[in-house]
């Protein structure tokens, strides 16, 4: 099983794609994208549907029309991109919202798989998409 899955990492292809062109001020066209990443225009297409949804982008339509992201690079968390396209990382299914563990208080497993979520939600959440750009 992938914790990232397939159209997320695309995601993340595609926003780091737009971050290039974000000080140049430029439009991508889902064609563009989907071509440079060796995705269907079609999935592009859902994928930034979703990011636009999340204001990770924004989109204009027409001929000169394309997608930019909404905001600098560096106030782009990978958690909201993830979020964006898979919805929130869980390690297991006790740590999700309002699942119900018969095993709840005495699990001897819970506290470690509380605290790789803890670590893996704060990696996510310090991680810039400038930085996944530049290679910090």
């Amino acid at each position: 099983m992938d914790i990232i899955r397939r159209d997320t990492d695309y995601a993340f292809r595609f926003a780091a794609r737009l971050a290039g062109a974000y000080g140049e001020d430029r439009l991508l066209s889902a064609r563009v994208l989907a071509k440079d990443n060796g995705v269907s225009y079609a999935l592009s297409c859902k994928i930034l549907q979703k990011l636009a949804n999340a204001d990770i982008v924004t989109s204009t339509m027409g001929s000169k029309g394309g997608f930019r992201l909404s905001k600098e690079p560096e106030e782009i968390e990978f958690k909201q991109i993830v979020e964006a396209v898979q919805g929130p990382i869980s390690v297991n299914k006790c740590l999700m919202g309002d699942y119900q563990c018969s095993l709840k208080g005495s699990c001897p497993a819970h506290p470690k798989m509380a605290g790789l979520q803890s670590q893996i939600n704060g990696y996510l959440k310090k991680l810039t998409l400038q930085e996944f750009v530049s290679g910090d």
